[in-house]
């Protein structure tokens, strides 16, 4: 495997930790009060009744294992890739050799289906080195495969009982760590003798809480998002002649989107939070990019850049209906749709078992567009709205009300389009040293949680806008986090997502600039990530992070 100068520099950066963990994964435990979830409590309680109620945990310096037998651990990276990933799995390695150098760590390959077919490897300390502060999950490698049968939970089981694994370490989102909370229960339910704890991962930023402050892979994602936006803002400032329609990753929030407005300072950021709140209908939102684009053209020029969230079109209200509509309609006739015949015969099935207005807004939207609303399900029911070409859609309309308003004499300026999708080009970079920080210190934590003898709970590390010296870690329950949704047409307990609040700190900020930043030029280009130089410059933390714990910038 080839070699980089940076990642041979980045091999000897040394990752922080929380005070508690500086000496070892040996912690002494401090626990809370009984918990409960944040929301259908009653419904979470009756699903996962082994596990509901457990305490948070705090931990501090100086404790003893909770077994005097070595620790074999397994671990499996669940879903998309996000930066830091390596890292959270090399703090669970030396976290697990300070417990006792003859702990093991087992790798399953591919994500939860490596898990149940029993593909792994054996994780050793030249496989750590190797991997230490890289992005990507090339490791052990990912996977979408969902643990929520018991099927695959016994198969598991005797996988794990084979290696000797005690604790299993599930990395993911908020899914895959609902398919955690599943797991834990059944194992704690049959008493396989198997612990299981999750770890905060998603770029999307969207798996965080009161507790849990960020998901990993955030800040690195967002660094490199807003690259790229401040050289499309540099090229857009020097040319004057395209306006650049950019969507962003975050299908159910619009972290990323308000994270990257924060540092780029965009003429336009459409937040589907604050979309779904005002209930504004597709028309109203060109009206208000049309809006600024005849105002930038008499003062600025015909140029600007528009944020675009990969998930608008679920916020839009007739369009959110209609794709909850879409997701029934297409679980529930299932076999018969897979048996029509071309792109015509499915089209006019969905219109026929569409609801009248559901079907009025889908056949009013472009036929590209109803065909993307069609596609294959994500493995948990959801449409793939990443597929959805909304930057297109948009700069299309857009340019559509442009042409009838320069017939009419209204608009006098230009209007020519360039469209971008920002995605993937995130999720493997190299972790910031935020990301590299806090995966290591996520990683620590699960091997502390494990050494505890703990299961059904996340690994926590707090105060990470701090220096590392006031960092806190611990454990929190995974119940906590729970709540019921409607998935695949039927009620299923998962992980509450976090949106992005509009009474936040984050928000109004950026609501306090954004008239500003819409007709004026007051681009900011933040440039690429750094590794080596000043602190200032090195261990920035995300403005969302800074808002959300300070108020200010």
């Amino acid at each position: 495997m080839g070699i980089s100068v940076l990642q041979k520099a980045r091999a000897g950066y040394m990752a922080k930790l929380p005070p508690a963990l500086r000496n070892g994964a040996s912690v002494r435990v401090e626990e809370g009060g009984p918990t409960t979830s944040v929301a259908d409590s009653d419904k979470i309680r009756e699903l996962f009744p082994r596990i509901f109620g457990k305490p948070r945990l705090i931990f501090s310096e100086g404790g003893k294992n909770a077994s005097s037998a070595p620790l074999n651990v397994g671990v499996i990276l669940s879903g998309g890739q996000a930066p830091g990933g390596h890292n959270v799995i090399a703090g669970i390695f030396d976290g697990l050799k300070s417990l006792d150098n003859t702990c093991k760590l087992y790798g399953f390959l591919g994500g939860p289906s490596g898990l149940v077919d029993n593909r792994y490897m054996e994780i050793t300390k030249d496989t750590v080195d190797a991997y230490r502060n890289t992005g990507g999950f090339d490791m052990i490698g990912s996977g979408r495969t969902k643990l929520e049968k018991n099927e695959q939970f016994e198969k598991a089981k005797e996988n794990c009982r084979a290696l000797g694994i005690g604790t299993l370490v599930v990395i993911g989102g908020d899914d895959s760590n609902t398919n955690a909370c599943l797991l834990a229960e059944y194992y704690a339910s049959t008493d396989a003798g198997i612990s299981v704890i999750g770890c905060p991962k998603t770029i999307d930023g969207d798996l965080k809480n009161e507790y849990v402050e960020a998901s990993f892979g955030f800040d690195t994602a967002c660094r490199v998002y807003s690259e790229l936006i401040g050289n499309i803002e540099r090229d857009a400032n020097s040319a004057k002649k395209y306006w650049h329609f950019i969507k962003l990753m975050g299908r159910s929030a619009s972290h990323i989107t308000l994270e990257c407005a924060l540092q780029t300072h965009p003429n336009i950021a459409l937040i589907g939070e604050e979309v779904l709140e005002k209930k504004q209908t597709l028309d109203e939102i060109i009206s208000d990019i049309v809006d600024v684009i005849v105002k930038r053209s008499g003062k600025e020029g015909n140029f600007g850049v528009v944020l675009v969230p990969e998930g608008l079109v679920e916020f839009i209200p007739e369009m959110r209906s209609l794709i909850a509509e879409l997701n029934e309609l297409l679980a529930r006739e299932k076999e018969a749709f897979s048996r029509l015949k071309g792109r015509s015969e499915e089209l006019a099935f969905v219109n026929r078992h569409l609801s009248k207005d559901a079907s009025y807004v889908f056949s009013s939207l472009p036929v590209n567009i109803q065909i993307q609303l069609m596609l294959d399900r994500d493995p948990h029911g959801n449409v793939q709205v990443s597929l959805i070409e909304t930057e297109k859609l948009l700069a299309e309309v857009v340019g559509i009300r442009l042409s009838e308003m320069k017939a009419e004499g209204k608009f006098k300026g230009k209007f020519t389009t360039q469209a971008h999708f920002f995605g993937y080009e995130g999720r493997c970079a190299a972790p910031s040293n935020y990301d590299a920080d806090y995966c290591y210190s996520l990683g620590y934590t699960a091997a502390a949680l494990a050494g505890a003898g703990k299961s059904g709970y996340m690994a926590a590390v707090q105060n990470t806008h701090k220096s590392a010296d006031e960092w806190a870690c611990g454990g929190i329950p995974l119940t906590m986090m729970m709540n019921v949704e409607r998935r695949h047409g039927a009620d299923k307990p998962v992980i509450q997502k976090a949106l992005v609040e509009l009474d936040g700190n984050p928000f109004i900020e950026f609501q306090r600039n954004r008239s500003k930043w819409a007709v004026k030029t007051d681009y900011v280009y933040p440039g690429p990530i750094q590794y080596f130089g000043p602190s200032e410059v090195c261990d920035q933390i995300t403005k969302t992070l800074e808002l959300e714990k300070t108020g200010e910038k």
